[in-house]
């Protein structure tokens, strides 16, 4: 499907999430304007990003003009100003109404009327987010999963006050960008944080009970289920504070006894042990490569 989307801003592309948006965005074709805060985790990111490029030409995926084509359409800044002229601003900054609301406020004093406004929460309401700006009806839930590199899936919802026009017209570039969107309507997890928090959940309460060790569960689902990914690699991959999030996001609401935080995941958190980006989870990790990298 075309779409008039020519320019892309990702917010937070400093993260594991930002980043692998802005590839989703470049290796599509679309110049990608990456904004955070820090140049440091920007620089970061550009070096994964080189690193996942240069593996996928390793492996034939991609040739070497288009890598060089992907990474010259990719530009960073810490000026939000950088995100004026960009059709899409996809905001992936950390999950707190406040810091999003604020966010988009900022944008909309910022980018052209007709820009469209993009979040990719997983436990926050779109409605609520949207509220913190002035084109409410601009503004659309787009949840990519993790590694947004990776995975084709995008979870589509819109606001109360969304256009049918703003939905219609985000749906097109998701799918010009290659990816694989669905509908969802507005409420915390849309349809696979839904499921998969409660089988997460499960998974942390097995290894706290002695049942087997993060290794053996992992391989069992991964080879009785045909999953790519154990539920305790997915964790570590997301973060363990971000499986907090969800847990409080969806309990209150759910009253689902699956859905509440495993103390063990509360103690893993509190003691810093969020996954691949502390370099400890319920694995070590001794590099900074970007998955699939």
């Amino acid at each position: 499907m075309s779409t008039n989307i020519q320019k892309v801003g990702v917010c937070g592309a400093g993260g594991t999430m930002g980043a692998g948006i802005a590839i989703v965005a470049s290796r599509a074709g679309f110049e990608t304007a990456c904004f955070d805060t820090s140049m440091e985790v920007l620089d970061r990111a550009r070096s994964q990003t080189e690193g996942f490029f240069g593996k996928s030409v390793d492996r034939g995926k991609m040739a070497t003009t288009d890598r060089d084509a992907a990474l010259a359409r990719l530009s960073a800044s810490t000026d939000m100003g950088a995100l004026a002229d960009c059709d899409l601003v996809i905001e992936a900054v950390f999950e707190d109404l406040g810091v999003k609301r604020e966010l988009l406020g900022a944008l909309d004093g910022i980018c052209k009327p007709e820009a469209l406004f993009a979040s990719n929460t997983s436990t926050l309401s779109i409605t609520e987010i949207a509220a913190g700006c002035d084109r409410q009806d601009r503004v659309v839930g787009m949840h990519f999963c993790l590694p947004a590199q990776l995975m084709k899936l995008i979870e589509m919802s819109p606001g109360v006050n969304t256009s049918d026009e703003a939905f219609a017209d985000a749906w097109a570039w998701t799918e010009a960008a290659g990816q694989q969107p669905v509908a969802t309507q507005d409420k915390p997890g849309f349809i696979l944080n839904a499921l998969l928090v409660p089988f997460n959940n499960d998974a942390i309460r097995a290894v706290e009970a002695g049942v087997a060790s993060p290794t053996d569960i992992d391989k069992a689902i991964k080879v009785g289920l045909n999953y790519k990914m154990g539920p305790l690699e997915l964790l570590d991959l997301v973060g363990l504070d971000t499986q907090m999030l969800l847990c409080e996001a969806f309990y209150p609401v759910t009253l689902d006894p699956r859905a509440s935080a495993p103390p063990l995941l509360r103690r893993m958190v509190a003691a810093g042990h969020l996954g691949r980006k502390t370099g400890r989870g319920f694995y070590t990790y001794d590099d900074n490569a970007m998955f699939g990298g």
